[in-house]
């Protein structure tokens, strides 16, 4: 049998007032469109749903029966339409995000604790790897925003700036540079420079500097995530320059580390997002925040600024 919501509902008003007047009050609807009701609904199941006399109706145990349904079913409704509207106004949902270790690490936890007090039903799930996969967890739709360096973006992606964060020196204890107070890039001349592998938006900043400075490492040893570079140089093995929001994923390991000039050189790190595909209501509650938080004053880590021009 096929019952619609419309006609459950005007049988439970009916039934639950025993009368037509008082229940096509409660509906404000005409009386006779809901004795209509009433009927096809009879006609529908084969059965009497009400016993009727000249004074009064009331209900038959079909009908009882039929009223227990009917109020379990537009129980549920209620609450999955008032779940839905709860959603559409980015008040419950999830939200993925792609990003860095650093920015995962470093920059977005005070942000996601903010998020979570002013909206606790939206779940954020994060998704950190190397710049290029986070770019690619939007492109698959893996991910609602990725937080990245906004190089070589694919058709179809745009981005706008969110932070900038400052390379730093890294040489071990006791090195000849530790003692200064700035390094140049310069300076690294000779050295063995441990760096980042090719796939990382560190790569492209410290290859820059080389070039610009003109500078020649030794040699380069490559390194597959911060971590490693911490152990390796606080093992001595060379020197090393990594963007400030690194810096804490690197606090296990004995360095130091030191402004760099000579350039001095900027990671700048962007929220990326699909071009045509519009962000789930609660994606759009993240990114209001995320827009939100140079104006609100929310504190950055040394040498990590909000970039210019702020988020349109």
């Amino acid at each position: 049998m096929d019952l619609t919501l419309r006609q459950l509902a005007a049988f439970a008003a009916v039934a639950r007032a025993e009368n037509f007047t008082a229940a096509a009050r409660e509906l404000r609807v005409a009386q006779s469109s809901l004795s209509r009701t009433v009927i096809d609904l009879e006609r529908t199941l084969g059965v009497l749903l009400f016993e009727r006399t000249t004074r009064r109706m009331r209900r038959t145990p079909e009908g009882d029966e039929l009223l227990a349904a009917a109020e379990r079913v537009l129980a549920v409704h209620r609450a999955e339409m008032a779940g839905l509207k709860r959603y559409l106004a980015g008040e419950r949902g999830s939200v993925t995000i792609a990003t860095l270790p650093s920015v995962a690490a470093v920059l977005l936890p005070p942000v996601i604790a903010a998020f979570r007090t002013a909206q606790p039903d939206i779940t954020v799930r994060i998704l950190d790897g190397m710049s290029a996969a986070a770019v690619e967890r939007i492109v698959a739709g893996t991910a609602d925003l990725a937080i990245a360096v906004p190089d070589h973006l694919p058709p179809g992606l745009r981005s706008w700036p969110l932070v900038e964060d400052r390379f730093f020196a890294v040489v071990p204890p006791g090195h000849p540079l530790a003692d200064r107070g700035s390094v140049r890039w310069a300076d690294f001349d000779g050295e063995d420079f441990i760096a980042i592998g090719t796939d990382s938006s560190v790569r492209g900043g410290t290859d820059r500097a080389f070039a610009e400075s003109g500078a020649h490492p030794a040699r380069i040893i490559e390194a597959g995530n911060v971590s490693t570079v911490g152990g390796l140089v606080a093992a001595g093995l060379g020197v090393s320059a990594l963007p400030a929001l690194v810096r804490v994923l690197m606090g296990f390991a004995d360095h130091v580390h030191l402004p760099l000039r000579d350039p001095v050189v900027d990671r700048g790190l962007s929220v990326v997002l699909p071009r045509q595909r519009r962000p789930t209501p609660a994606a759009h509650q993240f990114l209001d925040l995320l827009r939100g938080l140079r104006s609100t004053g929310h504190p950055l880590p040394a040498d990590v600024r909000w970039s210019r021009p702020a988020a349109p």
